[in-house]
């Protein structure tokens, strides 16, 4: 769930042009929501799957719904599941079903009731709405002030309780040192305390492998199956994004045609940035939760650049080929999916064969690390002389 949010929330913040609001798209009964600013009124029969920059939701949503970004506001009644991703996360209003968040900062108010149970895990969470089932909750800093009618499990830095909180079930928590529960919250005999020890999970693990015969490497119809299989998932990915985000696909070709060796910088700025943040969120205490949040992010990135970077290579190869800037969508697919398949294939070939798909994965991620950079500063403006007179672009 937390990689296919972390995907969506990167296609989701190419979605529109800067300063636009959200777009809203029907298919198959299901609703897709891309871009910034308010959705407001909604009245979805079916599921709903949200992303943007700076998004805020409002109406109602009979099935589920799936939100991503960087400012998440949920104010939608939601009859099905909740499952929300993001830097900021705050969710306003019930959920009937289950509420599945994570996010540097969390909260649910106390309007935000959750039928079902809720699993949250972030930097700061605080906790303000009811739980009808169970609640798990993992984190830096874990403010519960609602009341929980089943089983609590907590596992945090520091964990305190508001007025409001009571636990109709039992409670486990995991902290550095044990704390005082108001008796009012849950009484004493149906409170277990766990030592917080990071490294307990990796000893067991380590004791578990011991002695033990490891898997043996995979046969050739295994790695053909495999490269199948992951040859049709890059296909089928750059079919939906065509499909669906044609518009800002197109904006990336044009990023990429017109600075490409900037693009290729760009591309290894943005990685660089990315692989940073791991031993940066792991050494701070509210940051280690969503590491694997931000190794999903990389796995995401680095297969979007890929695939892009192929598509780019594609239309280029079919520029020089004589076929013109718009083959149509069935032959961009077509031209996609032979490249995918000739540079797959030069990934065998040592050395110059994983350099080459390298270089597609940071051209491609370039142009994503291009227009996340203008969602966020605004697009660069024209080049003047020292009299601040635009000086004309060349190549225009």
């Amino acid at each position: 769930m937390i990689f296919r949010a972390a995907l969506f929330a990167v296609l989701a913040v190419l979605a529109s042009p800067v300063g636009a609001g959200p777009e809203i798209e029907a298919h198959g009964g299901d609703l897709f929501i891309v871009g910034s600013g308010t959705a407001r009124s909604l009245d979805a029969a079916r599921d709903v799957f949200a992303g943007g920059a700076s998004l805020t939701i409002d109406g109602t949503v009979a099935e589920d719904l799936h939100v991503s970004g960087f400012d998440v506001d949920i104010d939608a009644r939601t009859a099905g599941d909740l499952y929300a991703a993001g830097g900021s996360v705050t969710v306003r209003a019930e959920t009937g079903g289950d509420l599945t968040a994570a996010g540097f900062s969390l909260r649910t108010t106390p309007g935000a009731e959750t039928g079902g149970n809720a699993r949250m895990a972030g930097g700061t969470l605080t906790i303000e709405g009811p739980v009808r089932g169970a609640l798990m909750a993992t984190g830096g800093e874990i403010i519960m002030d609602a009341p929980v009618a089943g089983d609590v499990r907590l596992t945090g830095h520091r964990i305190s309780f508001g007025d409001a909180a009571k636990i109709g079930g039992r409670l486990v928590y995991s902290a550095p040192s044990e704390i005082i529960i108001p008796p009012d919250v849950i009484a004493a005999d149906r409170v277990t305390y766990r030592p917080l020890e990071r490294m307990k999970m990796l000893n067991e693990a380590r004791e578990a492998w011991q002695g033990r015969e490891y898997p043996t490497l995979p046969g050739f119809m295994s790695l053909l199956a495999g490269f199948i299989l992951m040859l049709a998932f890059f296909i089928g990915l750059g079919a939906i994004c065509l499909a669906f985000l044609p518009r800002q696909v197109a904006h990336l070709k044009r990023i990429a045609d017109d600075r490409p060796g900037t693009t290729l910088l760009t591309g290894v700025v943005g990685l660089s940035i990315l692989f940073g943040m791991v031993p940066v969120s792991a050494l701070t205490v509210i940051g280690l939760p969503l590491v694997p949040i931000v190794i999903l992010t990389i796995v995401a990135i680095w297969v979007l650049g890929y695939v892009f970077g192929a598509y780019a290579m594609a239309m280029r190869l079919a520029r020089g080929f004589g076929a013109g800037d718009a083959p149509g969508r069935v032959g961009e697919l077509g031209l996609l999916a032979v490249t995918l398949t000739v540079v797959a294939v030069l990934n065998f070939i040592p050395v110059l064969g994983w350099i080459l798909n390298f270089g597609l994965v940071l051209f491609g991620t370039g142009a994503i690390a291009s227009a996340v950079f203008e969602r966020l500063i605004g697009p660069v403006g024209a080049v003047r002389d020292a009299a601040l007179t635009p000086i004309p672009d060349e190549g225009a």
